[in-house]
């Protein structure tokens, strides 16, 4: 970005913020606190507190609890305290509780056990809950194994080896990606290696094919053990279609074993899903089209060009897809298909043959299979074919209850669906750990005090738009509405600042601690800068790789020299609703949109939705759904205590029954001028990749408001836990507006 127009951004005037004392930026960049020991007290001690709070793995955690880590931190910093503070009170109290647990004999075999069954509990906790990326154990792993697959890659180049190599390096690239959600950090460079191997392999599919030789010929010692995989009848029955030579047979070979045109294909497909992640969706599908050109009944090349097509509209390409995946998959290994023509179903039922009825025609095929398979591998303790074909019924019931909930609007039906999927979900996973989730709100609370942030501090840019709040709130939505401005750019839920999040804290620590206030300046604004680099140059990429198509219908497409580049990314990672203090911390002047809706409308939203394994498991059972609810509104007003006016407030409500008047404050608010293309958002042909990818498409509806009344009746237990917080008595707090519509 130009960086006179970043200064005069910076130095305009900020519609969004409060004149409160404690969220204004200062504009000398090297002002001290009132006392230097203030500033150790309130900024670098919570800091160190924050990073070991951060890196210690949570047995410590667990066993010594949060005054223990002001203790270690303390030991580390002098700093004086007065009999009576808040901090005193902790370590005596932290010292006294050591002095009577070491008065404690060691060595009984009751605490062993206790010991036991709590690293036990600890193993379970790290397998459902990743840590922050860059300290915990899988990032470190992931990073070596990177090292070492690119030396190998690397070192193979221009020989018979380099194939096998650059699919094995890009793979893990993919997976590695796919595990860790940092704003895709190796994307790019997965995207180039697969390329390349690709250009080899077709040159090498030519010259076999000038020879007449056969471009599908496997290991010969292997293609046994290949059928034996899926069974001899039913791998019959899979090529029955295509002829017995069909690529699919090669899907569960190693990669050496795999013929020319099964490589092509595998990696075509390969990188079809790394343009999927990037958000490249057109791009997807001509890697998925490529891949069939080979084989096209190609299944998992079938099953992802069937969701590139969902999410980009293309419904009637999407359900063609899906229902030649059912009709060729009879050992029913794509589950996926059963879900996302679920998907199109809900967005347009006409253009399915059959609508409905074929699907549920399918799934009451695959269920007592599935069911019985399940029990079986219950009943032997066999914990991975309980996941696998739990994983399998989930999916199955939820696409269940979609259908009664859509179609025949039956609720009691549909809930009996609903409610056995999530059993089946939970059943894998360890039990909700309420300790933990207490202690993280806690932390943040005892961390980001009033007292805690330095003025002067962050960088001045405004070119972030922070997007938060809990789970199916409509943050979608809102993210819509602020792409279609043409200044204003969406990048989805891959948060770049998220993802660094690890880093940039322990760097802040690690300035901090240098005593100079100047150096932590320095280092915060380039950290805030990297994050805005980053976004850019990630729209840039994206942005190069997209099809001219994407704009709004009955628009011309501008010519590349005349293209507006934007000024404005949002970041959509909900959850940062727990890292407020950090983005106020790097950006003082970033728009940060709380978006919340009608509590109960929020919390059965998230708990009949299937989301991707990982932070929000356990909305898929009442207690921890209801717990991470209270969590999020306890952080909230936490916010609005210590940050008086930072924080934008927005009604879901407001945004459906009030756009027009809602929408010029919003985009005010952003610092870009109004453009009418915003009412009109629903109209710009963006791919969305969320839950709510076919909603956004619609436009703005308010008949699903209170949709969890229908359901009611099965929610007392629900209603109970949240209690008085079924009511969320907030207002929109963007500057001029007042909503005067009845909601």
């Amino acid at each position: 970005m130009n960086r006179s127009t970043e200064d005069r951004e910076a130095n305009g005037s900020h519609a969004h913020r409060s004149s409160t004392p404690e969220c204004s930026s200062s504009s000398s960049s090297n002002k001290r606190p009132s006392t230097w020991s203030i500033f150790i007290l309130h900024f670098i001690l919570p800091m160190t507190i924050l990073a070991l709070a951060s890196n210690c793995n949570d047995a410590i955690l667990s066993s010594i609890g949060f005054s223990a880590i002001i203790d270690h931190a303390s030991s580390s910093i002098t700093v004086q305290t007065k009999p009576g503070d808040p901090l005193d009170m902790n370590v005596r109290l932290e010292q006294e509780a050591s002095t009577q647990t070491n008065t404690k004999t060691m060595h009984n075999k009751k605490e062993k056990v206790q010991k036991q069954q709590q690293k036990k509990k600890q193993q379970q906790r790290q397998e459902s809950r990743p840590n922050s990326p860059q300290s915990s154990e899988l990032y470190k792993n992931m990073e070596s194994q990177i090292s070492q697959l690119k030396a190998i890659y690397q070192s193979s180049l221009n020989t018979p080896d380099e194939i096998i190599s650059a699919i094995r390096y890009a793979d893990y690239l993919k997976y590695r990606d796919a595990t860790i959600h940092d704003g895709g950090t190796y994307q790019m460079e997965a995207i180039e290696v697969y390329l390349r191997t690709i250009d080899l392999l077709e040159n090498r599919w030519r010259v076999e094919m000038l020879n007449g030789e056969n471009t599908r010929a496997i290991r010969e010692e292997r293609e046994w053990n290949a059928a034996a995989v899926i069974d001899t009848d039913e791998y019959d029955e899979y090529d029955s279609d295509s002829g017995r030579d069909g690529l699919h047979r090669e899907l569960f070979l190693d990669i050496e074993d795999k013929s020319t045109e099964g490589l092509l294909c595998a990696a075509y497909t390969s990188l079809g899903k790394v343009y999927f992640m990037s958000n490249m969706f057109e791009r997807a599908v001509y890697s998925y089209e490529q891949c069939l050109s080979y084989d096209s009944t190609y299944l998992d090349a079938l099953t992802y060009r069937a969701q590139s097509n969902v999410i980009l509209g293309n419904y009637e390409d999407a359900g063609r897809d899906y229902l030649r995946v059912l009709a060729l998959d009879h050992t029913r290994i794509f589950v996926d298909a059963f879900t996302g023509l679920a998907q199109v179903l809900s967005a347009k039922e006409e253009v399915v043959e059959g609508g409905w009825e074929t699907l549920v025609a399918a799934i009451n095929d695959v269920l007592p299979q599935h069911t019985s398979a399940y029990e079986g591998a219950k009943s032997s303790n066999n914990k991975r074919g309980m996941k696998h074909f739990g994983d399998s019924l989930k999916r199955l019931h939820h696409v269940m209850f979609r259908y009664h909930d859509v179609k025949t609007k039956d609720a009691s039906k549909a809930w009996k669906h609903l409610q056995k999927g999530n059993e089946y979900k939970m059943s894998v996973l360890p039990p909700f750990d309420k300790r933990f989730e207490q202690q993280r709100v806690q932390g943040v609370k005892q961390i980001f005090t009033k007292e805690f942030f330095p003025q002067g501090i962050g960088s001045k840019t405004r070119t972030p738009i922070f997007i938060i709040g809990f789970v199916r709130s409509g943050s979608t939505l809102l993210e819509r509405i602020l792409d279609a401005h043409p200044l204003i750019v969406g990048t989805g839920e891959d948060s770049v600042f998220n993802g660094r999040l690890d880093y940039i804290r322990n760097e802040i620590v690690a300035a901090s601690q240098a005593g100079d206030l100047n150096i932590l300046h320095s280092k915060v604004k380039k950290l805030a800068d990297d994050v805005v680099i980053d976004m850019i140059k990630r729209w840039e990429i994206i942005n190069d790789n997209t099809r001219a198509s994407d704009t709004n219908e009955g628009d011309s497409v501008e010519e590349e020299g005349d293209a507006v580049k934007p000024i404005r990314f949002s970041d959509k990672m909900l959850t940062n609703y727990m890292n407020v203090g950090f983005i106020h911390l790097l950006f003082p002047n970033a728009l940060i949109l709380h978006v919340a809706r009608e509590p109960m409308d929020t919390i059965f939203s998230a708990y009949k939705h299937d989301f991707p394994a990982g932070g929000l498991d356990y909305t898929s059972e009442f207690e921890g759904l209801a717990h991470l609810y209270h969590s999020y509104r306890d952080v909230m007003e936490h916010w609005d205590n210590v940050l008086p006016g930072r924080v934008t407030h927005i009604r879901y409500e407001d945004l459906v029954t009030d756009l027009p008047n809602l929408a010029p404050k919003i985009i005010e608010a952003a610092g870009v001028p109004w453009d009418e293309k915003v009412l009109n958002f629903h109209k710009k042909k963006h791919a969305v990749n969320t839950l709510s990818t076919t909603q956004v498409r619609k436009g703005v509806y308010s008949h699903h408001l209170k949709d969890w009344k229908r359901y009611e009746p099965f929610l007392n237990e629900l209603l109970e836990l949240v209690g008085t917080r079924v009511n969320y008595n907030l207002e929109t707090t963007l500057n001029g507006y007042h909503n005067n519509v009845e909601s």
